[in-house]
């Protein structure tokens, strides 16, 4: 319930975060803070529009998206309190619950009936599959290390008591954020400011979503960024305190947003053809954690 709670107030300003961190970054000023969800509620206060062309599986998506993403986020602990679903292999899971939302929104674009919508899909599938196997190797390196199958019981027992043991921390830290901007579709990797239908990616494939379902989308973004923040916190939290823990906590989420909002600044966007290598290279760094873990436990033959 913590984690939960502490995710929800921190998706309420990640977004304004990144804004202003790009604002600050290119000489403007900005807008608030908040801005972000203002917007939101803008939408949710409008009708949704269907196409005569859809079926129920365009009108369920965008919510079925919502309830998956709400229910992975209930499995991720808060240091040693875990979250209000947790158990051995909670990890795949979290993995999969966010798969079958993604699922239905990719079979939503599909369901158009638009070649746009479609060459979107097609793409998020694809990314959404390579990053998948750099999330598993992690999970299950800091599962050998711990001796613990669960998101509580790896993240309160991962503690970095050396050189390496800090790197490895320093390397998942990088894999959980680069990830978390393949799965929003974020830069470097798509750009959701783009017009350009032949680049885009997810912003392509919600082109005939309106009114709150888009709301409900757009959210989705504010909350899994959140969501990979409190991952990248709990790698440090250990068995703190909650008197600490909640601090570093908004100070881990601060940290992120503002990380965030400097990649997409400075760094140009991949070629869309290189996207996949880019992305794989990920599942490179999980190895090399891997390895240090197995150097680490003394596993190495």
């Amino acid at each position: 319930m913590i984690s939960l709670i502490l995710i929800l107030l921190t998706s309420l300003f990640f977004m304004g975060i990144v804004v202003r961190t790009k604002s600050l970054a290119s000489g403007r000023k900005g807008p608030g803070l908040f801005q972000p969800m203002k917007d939101l509620f803008r939408l949710w206060e409008k009708g949704s529009v269907y196409s005569k062309t859809t079926s129920f599986i365009f009108r369920i998506a965008p919510t079925a998206y919502t309830a998956s993403v709400l229910m992975a986020i209930l499995m991720v602990p808060h240091g040693n309190h875990p979250g209000l679903i947790s158990f051995n292999g909670d990890f795949v899971m979290f993995a999969y619950t966010l798969a079958f939302g993604k699922f239905l929104l990719i079979i939503s674009a599909l369901d158009t009936g638009s070649s746009f919508e479609g060459m979107g899909a097609s793409r998020e599938a694809l990314y959404s599959m390579l990053v998948e196997p750099a999330f598993f190797i992690l999970m299950g390196s800091f599962a050998l290390f711990t001796g613990q199958t669960s998101f509580q019981g790896i993240f309160s027992l991962l503690h970095f008591g050396s050189n390496v043991s800090y790197m490895l921390g320093a390397l998942a830290t990088v894999v959980f954020v680069m990830m978390a901007m393949v799965e929003n579709s974020r830069m470097p990797y798509d750009d959701p400011k783009t017009h350009l239908e032949l680049t885009m990616v997810h912003e392509v494939m919600i082109l005939d979503n309106s009114g709150f379902d888009l709301g409900l989308i757009q959210y989705m973004t504010h909350l899994k960024f959140a969501m990979y923040g409190a991952l990248i916190a709990n790698l440090f939290i250990g068995q703190l305190p909650l008197g600490l823990s909640i601090p570093l906590f908004f100070v881990t989420q601060i940290l992120f947003a503002i990380a965030v909002g400097l990649i997409e600044s400075f760094r140009a966007r991949h070629r869309m053809g290189h996207n996949p290598q880019f992305i794989f290279i990920l599942s490179s760094v999980s190895l090399l954690i891997f390895f240090g873990i197995l150097l680490l436990t003394g596993r190495f033959i």
